[in-house]
């Protein structure tokens, strides 16, 4: 029992490395849109994964404390420096880390309910863009998860929201928040009650 201890049923770090693979035989180039479909799909990958927790956590299926460490767990995987394979690829799969940090961010809030609703996210998006302008990226970041922590509420972001957002961490960040809502409405396989991997 003890072995089974760390294995994580909602995302492994065998997986994470075979998204490693794909994106390292794709060939991408950083002016080949199509081939860049790939790291959709490995952000996507690990934001189903997330999603999968906070509807057993939704379910109390699990607790509290056992979503926040499979997320944490899913955090340490995905967050974990990659072998240099080119600097196209290399600046891709940063920037898929990067935008996950959101969504790491967003799903720690909502579980802690360490937010407030709300239904516009103006406020919320302008108070993360001016912290980081500050250099106080901890505000940021609190700022971020809490446009997620919504969005895994029920709210919705509308695309519009993030045309005058600049070019920066707040900017990956909300890359990583638009995945999340466009997961929660197109995809509702997360929130099915098959058996986890493992069980």
């Amino acid at each position: 029992m003890q072995e089974q201890k760390h294995i994580n049923p909602f995302y492994t770090q065998e997986r994470w490395h075979n998204w490693i693979i794909k994106v390292k035989d794709s060939g991408f180039k950083i002016d080949d849109q199509q081939k860049g479909a790939v790291f959709v799909y490995m952000e996507d990958d690990v934001v189903l994964a997330c999603l999968k927790i906070i509807a057993k956590y939704d379910k109390n299926v699990v607790s509290k404390e056992e979503a926040l460490g499979h997320i944490a767990n899913i955090k340490q995987i995905v967050l974990e420096k990659a072998e240099p394979i080119n600097e196209d690829v290399d600046m891709m799969i940063e920037s898929v880390q990067l935008s996950l940090i959101g969504v790491f961010a967003s799903c720690e809030c909502y579980l802690e309910k360490a937010f407030e609703k709300t239904k516009s996210f103006d406020k919320l998006i302008k108070s993360a863009v001016d912290a980081e302008k500050e250099d106080n990226m901890g505000a940021a970041l609190g700022s971020i998860a809490e446009i997620g922590a919504n969005i895994l509420a029920g709210g919705k972001l509308k695309e519009k929201a993030l045309d005058d957002v600049p070019e920066g961490l707040v900017g990956e960040w909300l890359d990583g928040i638009d995945s999340l809502s466009a997961a929660m409405v197109g995809d509702t396989s997360y929130r099915d009650d098959e058996p986890d991997e493992g069980d």
